[in-house]
């Protein structure tokens, strides 16, 4: 295996969007209200009756190459992992852009994590965590002081992997998909990293 992860301009972006955002849901974290909140919350993950596939691509309409018709990217760090001629991943560091649920306070030394994929057969073989590596030191290049990202409560892998990676649960959300009927059940878990 010899990765190599370099950054991508906007004319390469279809590259990425032939890496596939889905897994397989198995597990999911239930979100336990202790003492009406006042206790805090606690995340007990439970077994899901029928494992189902969850693709964060849909149906095209969030695929890479079409952020651009929604965000500003000119300050993105769009980063793609491929091992010889084969693209096994991609990281998507957004900057400038109001794309994390707490973005209204304005904060200028967060960078958010918006995207991190490695194709379903390559998964296991660390490629990910030198695509969170390198996510992670773009944005500490570049000064910002912590790093953002954003998973649901039905993404168990992806939480256990950014807690593994140092990031700590920074804000659980139980109604932060509630305007989305389809994942309005999911709770949205936020993480950050000191840079």
């Amino acid at each position: 295996m010899n990765i190599v992860i370099e950054e991508i301009g906007a004319d390469r972006y279809s590259l990425y969007d032939g890496i596939p955002a889905r897994y397989t849901v198995e597990s999911v974290f239930k979100v336990e209200v202790l003492d009406g909140g006042l206790g805090g919350f606690r995340l007990a993950e439970e077994k899901v009756a029928t494992p189902y596939i969850k693709d964060y691509d849909g149906h095209g309409e969030h695929r890479p190459s079409r952020w651009a018709s929604e965000f500003d990217m000119s300050r993105w760090g769009i980063l793609l992992a491929r091992d010889g001629e084969r693209h096994v991943g991609g990281a998507a560091i957004a900057v400038g852009t109001a794309v994390y649920p707490l973005d209204r306070f304005q904060r200028n030394d967060l960078a958010v994590l918006w995207d991190i994929r490695v194709t379903p057969e390559e998964r296991g073989r660390g490629i990910g965590r030198r695509l969170f590596r390198a996510a992670a030191g773009w944005a500490r290049e570049r000064g910002f002081g912590q790093l953002g990202l954003e998973t649901q409560s039905v993404n168990v892998p992806a939480c256990r992997f950014y807690s593994s990676a140092g990031c700590e649960l920074g804000a659980i959300h139980r109604y932060g998909y509630v305007g989305c009927p389809e994942v309005a059940h999911e709770a949205m878990l936020l993480w950050y990293l000191e840079l």
